[in-house]
């Protein structure tokens, strides 16, 4: 299974497009498991990497990661534990039996529960890489301020990076509007998956720090999730094609 590295590492022995490839993530924001295999597909072989999130695990439950690994993918198993420490650490035990290569936490949930997290995968003999969400992509400074947090988003995510990095978290969720930020911090062999992507002219839906595929990979990102703009497009190998197309650019620059 591929697994995360950062942009740098394009200096190893691959072509620019197979280590586009290699660093982008289409989110399967589907309803079952039908649409799941009626949609990959029409991919047309070129995604390595998906990601199954809420919507899609509340409703298959773990099968359709397994499904998906046994397919061949790499799967980023996004269900952002947070919860008290005991709990997530059962959870991410339970994970680790699935095949995925990442799975994200909360960050939020403190120094206390990414510790037992961490020692719950360190148990586990085939466990995915734990990565810490530090503040979510459809969040502005108005909403963190409703949730209490006074300082805006990127000053947050740096907060909870280095108290991340602290307890031994060397993969966090961000956007790539703090990715360059926590690149300096966290150094070249910290993984950062970054959300919220889209194409120049893409519709934001509910997103409120997006960039554009080459943005994020200039500001240091390891891996681009990308959803609505692949899944819901009319051709989906072709919006892939031109995500990949502009990533393999950016990654020969």
């Amino acid at each position: 299974m591929a697994t995360p590295h950062h942009i740098a590492d394009s200096a190893a022995p691959l072509s620019a497009f197979t280590a586009a490839r290699n660093r982008l993530i289409v989110a399967l924001d589907l309803p079952d498991a039908v649409r799941v295999r009626q949609f990959l597909p029409r991919l047309e072989g070129q995604i390595q990497w998906l990601k199954v999130g809420l919507e899609l695990f509340v409703a298959t439950g773990p099968a359709i990661v397994s499904e998906l690994v046994d397919s061949g993918y790499s799967v980023f198993l996004d269900l952002k534990l947070h919860d008290i420490p005991n709990t997530v650490a059962g959870a991410v035990k339970t994970a680790s039996t699935l095949g995925a290569s990442l799975l994200t936490l909360h960050a939020a949930g403190g120094p206390q529960m990414l510790h037992a997290a961490l020692d719950a995968a360190a148990s586990m003999p085939k466990a995915p890489a734990l990565l810490a969400v530090t503040v979510l992509t459809s969040m502005n400074s108005q909403q963190l301020q409703a949730t209490g947090i006074p300082q805006p988003p990127a000053q947050q995510v740096e907060l909870l990076a280095r108290m991340g990095m602290a307890v031994g978290i060397r993969g966090f969720v961000c956007s790539a509007e703090e990715s360059a930020q926590l690149r300096a911090i966290c150094g070249a062999e910290t993984s950062l998956v970054v959300p919220g992507i889209r194409p120049a002219g893409a519709a934001l839906g509910d997103q409120q720090r997006v960039a554009t595929p080459t943005l994020a990979l200039q500001n240091g990102a390891s891996h681009l999730v990308v959803g609505r703009p692949i899944v819901q497009a009319p051709e989906p190998a072709a919006a892939a094609a031109a995500i990949l197309s502009e990533m393999t650019a950016a990654l020969q620059r």
